[in-house]
């Protein structure tokens, strides 16, 4: 019975989330004038309409020092320096690329900085703005749609402090208007720390816009209990059986009496894959946003990451908001 106290040994942890608002006054959008960051404001702005909030584009132009190879002086040459850039004609375009994606009567600021590291300088700002959301949309500039805004959105996703909302090239588009951005959310629950915060977002944004909301937890059975004989005296399906009984009462704690009033709460617990399973329910149900909760920094984190909310950004049809802890 060693697999079986594996599945149930995260269940001393207790979870309950308080249906308090969650804030979203200030949505930053990351654009740089492609159709996919097109869609992802596209996206923003429905969210900032719906939510009344401040929607800030923000562009950062790559500016690359040239490498001074010569030493200064050498045979009277002086070290080779870029010009600088023209930030009003870029701000121009930026207010240009807004006005084509944004409803007339919709007010979005424009920020354009300059920088080195594209990611860096993004994360920097969207603090400094004091952003309750990041938006970004993924695209393969190198041509590998795996990639993600190169590699500046798989660092912003990694790094930001605030919820980052990815929106795939392939997402249906957000309604216009003052629709519900979102009215059918999975959430994906592995109890772990960060997953009660990412079920809060979910759960505001439910009771918002009166959405229904699937709460999905996913069972990875060790594959050593499959294949253990009958002669061990194991129960499989019974052992299954009990697993996904308790990771549904602990689905059903989480959750306040009062959600249910307002939006439609749907609790199931599947084995398989999580990243793979995630994204077929999504699928299944027809959603229009994923909610995933990320763990901290550490190097085990980013292996993590890497291995489970990578792969249903990469995967999803729907956006993915990623919330951390």
């Amino acid at each position: 019975m060693m697999a079986f106290g594996v599945l149930q040994q995260r269940s001393v942890h207790r979870f309950s989330v308080r249906c308090a608002m969650v804030s979203c006054e200030r949505i930053v959008c990351c654009v740089d004038f492609s159709e996919f960051s097109g869609r992802a404001l596209h996206c923003a702005a429905a969210l900032a309409r719906w939510y009344d909030a401040r929607l800030i584009a923000l562009h950062a132009v790559l500016n690359v020092p040239v490498v001074d190879v010569l030493p200064g002086g050498a045979a009277g040459i002086s070290p080779v320096r870029l010009a600088s850039i023209d930030s009003s004609v870029v701000a121009d375009a930026v207010r240009s690329f807004v006005a084509a994606h944004v409803p007339p009567t919709q007010v979005v600021e424009t920020v354009v900085v300059e920088a080195g590291n594209v990611a860096d300088e993004l994360l920097t700002h969207a603090a400094a703005l004091d952003a309750d959301m990041l938006v970004i949309g993924t695209h393969g500039r190198s041509g590998f749609e795996r990639v993600l805004l190169g590699s500046a959105a798989e660092k912003i996703l990694r790094k930001a402090s605030c919820p980052v909302l990815v929106v795939p090239r392939h997402a249906t588009e957000a309604p216009a208007g003052d629709t519900a951005p979102f009215t059918e959310i999975v959430c994906g629950i592995d109890f772990s720390a960060s997953c009660e915060r990412a079920l809060a977002y979910a759960l505001d944004m439910a009771e918002e816009a009166d959405a229904r909301m699937t709460l999905l937890h996913v069972i990875e059975m060790p594959p050593e209990l499959h294949a253990l004989p009958n002669a061990e005296g194991i129960d499989v399906p019974a052992v299954r059986a009990a697993a996904e009984a308790d990771c549904l009462r602990r689905l059903r704690a989480m959750v306040p009496e009062s959600a249910h009033t307002y939006c439609t709460i749907h609790m199931e617990v599947v084995e398989g894959n999580p990243a793979r399973e995630i994204v077929r329910m999504a699928e299944q149900r027809g959603a229009d946003l994923i909610v995933m909760g990320v763990q901290g920094r550490s190097a085990v984190d980013m292996l993590l990451f890497g291995s489970k909310t990578h792969s249903v950004v990469r995967h999803s049809a729907c956006p993915v908001l990623t919330v951390r802890v």
